[in-house]
């Protein structure tokens, strides 16, 4: 299987980083400091973000990462191209070592994602997808070498009709806002369906939606760019939509302000 070289790159970096992610993660204790927004940050979100640096900067394409410091508009405005980086979405799932954290890696042309890999050091699972090829893949990694990795026993994701009488929604364990709340009740009105939720941290929203495990993701919490670009890619791939609530129209990476809006993952209406 022939990928996309910075594909190849992004999946190399997202393997080395969560393995140092685990590192961390099997100490016996994990030192927690806050940011000024209260977020948690951790060792482990360092560690990983200087590794992916060290993989994406040879790239000569500019990264925007969570833990870098973040360049004013005015600059970014300019950029074509760029990487999107999450070292370790769900630092508050790492504390609570619940296993549902991930590395997030997204290739940003034009405003939208193109490139996506998802990692979850714990269980090893490798998300990946090509949008201009229409693919999105996921492998359990066996080895630890990321120069060895053999992704031609990757599965193919593809979208799958839900034919049971339960619409499967996905919501957060942390975040479960009353704006979700309203549109799941909706959604049981106009589709005569009795909803079930499923509780994933992190990315792994997305990933559960792309591998057909849940028909849709209403998003009514804040989010950051680098928190969707990579997920955003695993799913748009195989013809998922990711819609801004404001605008209806695809979630836009690389804006003025990184916050996302409200958002919805699901299939076309």
């Amino acid at each position: 299987m022939e990928l996309d070289k910075n594909l190849e790159i992004a999946i190399e970096a997202s393997v080395e980083a969560g393995k140092k992610i685990m590192e961390v993660y099997l100490e016996d204790t994990t030192s927690v400091n806050y940011k000024s927004d209260d977020s948690p940050l951790t060792k482990a979100d360092l560690v990983s973000n200087d590794v992916i640096n060290q993989y994406l900067k040879d790239t000569g394409i500019p990264i925007i990462s969570e833990e870098n410091k973040q360049l004013d508009y005015s600059v970014r405005k300019d950029w074509d191209t760029c990487w999107l980086v999450d070292p370790l979405d769900g630092t508050k799932e790492f504390i609570k070592r619940n296993g549902e954290f991930t590395v997030n890696i997204a290739m940003i042309q034009d405003n939208h994602p193109i490139l996506g890999v998802i990692y979850v050091p714990v269980t090893k699972e490798l998300y990946f997808a090509d949008v201009k090829e229409q693919f999105s893949k996921k492998i359990v990694v066996s080895e630890d070498d990321p120069s060895s990795l053999d992704l031609s026993q990757a599965k193919n994701l593809e979208l799958t009709n839900n034919e049971s009488d339960t619409i499967n929604i996905v919501g957060s364990r942390s975040h479960m806002s009353t704006e979700t709340l309203d549109f799941i009740k909706e959604v049981e009105q106009k589709t005569g369906k009795k909803s079930n939720v499923v509780s994933k941290g992190s990315s792994l929203k997305f990933c559960v939606v792309a591998e057909g495990n849940a028909d849709m993701y209403p998003r009514f919490a804040p989010t950051m760019e680098w928190d969707t670009g990579a997920g955003h890619a695993i799913c748009s791939a195989i013809g998922l939509k990711i819609t801004s609530q404001e605008t209806n129209e695809p979630l836009m990476y690389n804006k003025e302000n990184l916050l996302n809006p409200w958002f919805l993952v699901a299939k076309e209406n």
